[in-house]
């Protein structure tokens, strides 16, 4: 068996990363494609590797040379790569695909070795390589029968959304048989460019064998094995992540994204915190239905925002302001508050982040569960002086939670000591107390004037991709600054056309928290019987837990990914000088939680 690599594209995509090189010659942590490919090659002993070259041919010949690769190499010249595809590369290297079973590989691909052992080590000798289709993917999809044969190629521009969940994507890399590539593949791949010309792809050649009674190639389907095709800097930048041999750098560079974890196969995050059970399915299709115009169309501007916002929350529309997501208005807010702020501390630190630490006063709870009550912060926060007060409620990452009715006294506390009060709700709807938001008309008003409150619509209502979060206070010229300080369009068309039709969910969103609820309690049951394990009660939709066996947060955050490739939240950084190890677990479904479960107990010995 030989393998056969094209490699003649320019591969204009990566842009000043190919100006003087070929596009396998770019690195992914330090070593380059074509080095990475050729050694897992190597690892299989094939007769020989042909390589197609074309853009900057003699420094790849001369780069490959220096890697002493004890497979013959031998190169095949494409003069024409700039006016040509692929088709025309495979199709010079045609008489080897005659003389030899073939391994056929893009160079622009990144994989585990797994990926090579589970074409060679199957038994059927005329295979292409695919895996389920993800959202990331780009490029030629196939439709595949139970037995693995390949019912349809489906190019770009014959793709449909609609159908998705049947379709496999083509990873690039095949296995010919010597009788396939006489009999079948060669004379269509020749046919082939004859009639249609030397700008196509080697997969069309492919799709027509596909049509025959007896195509004889059959899909090879993956099962979990990491591969990713590489076209652009975004593309490098994912792989760099995925494929880095330092466990502890991965996680950093995992974490350091801050979402956008659907382009990682198979990742599950319990990091960042979101309603699992909401938005149902006819709310989604009826954003669905409107996407052409929304995509189209601009988003009202501030004034109208504001009064949707006011409708949904029932407050007046001078007394709310839509932001785009809570974080705008944690900005936003921060810089208008006087200074001396104080603080629960460990939290959720974007407030603190908008102060000079020297004028952020904290209070750190002196019990191994960190709680508090409102008394607590009276007491604390009484001769301080603070000028604004910040509560998380739920707080984050404790899950603290102060009653309603203590928040009031809370709230007729701040307005006597003339202190601004700023209380984050954003996790309040998934507290047990019912009815407890302070984003009403007979708390948001003149009498409360002191009183601002935010809550995040990404979190509470499942739809951070929305970016949508309220400010509402009794304040109106703080909220008339704010507006005038984010931009007149600061949410788009889906985030406004969200918030036109929440009100006919109220009652899937009300159930949704019930289930939510049960399913908490649950989790919160099933987490506590983990050995190694501290599990601290919370109301919001997150738990923090000790691990007491002597395992880090770091370390159990590390085989989490590495091994189950589960993404938690490492609260070490967050707990000041305290030794003692914390993680945060966002609550997802049932079947997500019982995976964390599983992994955990697996993970922490």
């Amino acid at each position: 068996m030989q393998a056969i690599i094209l490699a003649a594209g320019m591969g204009r995509r990566l842009k000043e990363l190919t100006q003087n090189n070929t596009k396998c010659m770019v690195k992914v942590n330090g070593v380059t494609l074509i080095d990475r490919m050729l050694r897992q090659i190597e690892e299989q002993h094939l007769s020989r590797i042909v390589i197609v070259v074309g853009y900057e041919s003699q420094k790849l010949i001369e780069y490959i040379n220096t890697l002493g690769i004890q497979t013959p190499v031998v190169y095949v010249n494409n003069p024409v790569y700039s006016k040509t595809n692929n088709i025309y590369s495979l199709a010079l290297a045609r008489e080897y695909l005659c003389q030899d079973d073939t391994l056929l590989f893009e160079s622009d691909l990144i994989f585990e070795d797994g990926v090579i052992e589970a074409l060679i080590n199957d038994p059927r000798d005329t295979l292409a390589l695919v895996d389920k289709y993800e959202s990331w993917m780009d490029g030629t999809c196939v439709k595949l029968a139970d037995d693995d044969s390949i019912e349809a190629f489906v190019p770009g521009n014959k793709f449909k959304y609609s159908e998705i969940g049947q379709y496999y994507k083509t990873v690039n890399i095949y296995k010919f048989s010597k009788h396939f590539s006489i009999t079948h593949y060669v004379p269509f791949l020749v046919a082939y460019q004859s009639a249609l010309g030397e700008n196509e792809y080697y997969e069309q050649v492919l799709r027509v064998i596909t049509m025959l009674d007896d195509p004889v190639i059959k899909a090879k389907r993956l099962s979990g094995q990491r591969w990713y095709e590489i076209d652009d800097i975004q593309d490098l930048d994912i792989a760099e992540s995925i494929f880095t041999p330092d466990e502890d750098i991965r996680v950093k560079l995992l974490q350091g994204r801050y979402g956008g974890y659907w382009r990682y196969p198979d990742l599950i995050d319990f990091c960042y915190l979101v309603n699992p059970y909401f938005p149902p399915q006819r709310m989604i299709d009826e954003i669905q239905a409107s996407f052409t115009t929304l995509l189209t169309q601009y988003p009202s501007g501030m004034k109208v925002n504001s009064l949707l916002a006011a409708k949904n929350f029932d407050v007046h529309q001078d007394n709310i302001l839509v932001g785009n997501g809570a974080a705008e208005l944690i900005k936003c807010v921060m810089e208008l508050l006087p200074d001396k702020v104080g603080i629960v501390r460990p939290t959720f630190e974007e407030y603190s982040h908008r102060k000079k630490e020297e004028n952020i006063v904290a209070y750190w709870p002196q019990n191994e569960n960190y709680t508090y009550r409102y008394n607590d912060l009276i007491e604390f926060f009484g001769d301080k002086s603070i000028k604004t007060l910040v509560i998380i409620n739920p707080d984050n990452p404790s899950g603290n939670y102060i009653e309603k009715s203590d928040i009031l006294n809370l709230v007729k506390w701040t307005k006597e000591k003339n202190i601004h009060l700023l209380i984050d709700e954003s996790f309040a709807d998934f507290a047990d107390e019912l009815n407890n938001t302070l984003i009403t008309n007979d708390i948001i008003n003149d009498e409360n004037n002191h009183l601002l409150v935010i809550k995040s619509i990404s979190k509470s209502y499942g739809v951070p991709g929305l970016r949508l979060g309220i400010l509402a206070s009794g304040d109106t010229e703080i909220i008339k600054k704010m507006k005038k300080d984010v931009a007149i369009w600061n949410i788009n068309s889906f985030a406004e056309f969200y918030m036109q039709i929440e009100e006919k969910y109220k009652t899937d969103y009300k159930m949704a928290l019930d289930i939510f609820r049960e399913e908490r309690k649950r989790f919160i049951h099933e987490l506590s019987m983990v050995e190694g394990l501290r599990v601290i009660p919370s109301q919001a939709n997150y738990i923090m837990a000790e691990i007491v066996n002597g395992v880090s947060a770091e370390e159990l955050t590390r085989r989490l990914i590495v091994n189950s490739n589960i993404l938690i939240k490492n609260l070490s950084p967050k707990m000041g000088e305290d030794e003692k190890q914390f993680i945060r677990i966002a609550v997802k479904t049932k079947e997500e939680n019982n995976m964390l479960i599983a992994a955990i107990k697996n993970n922490i010995v």
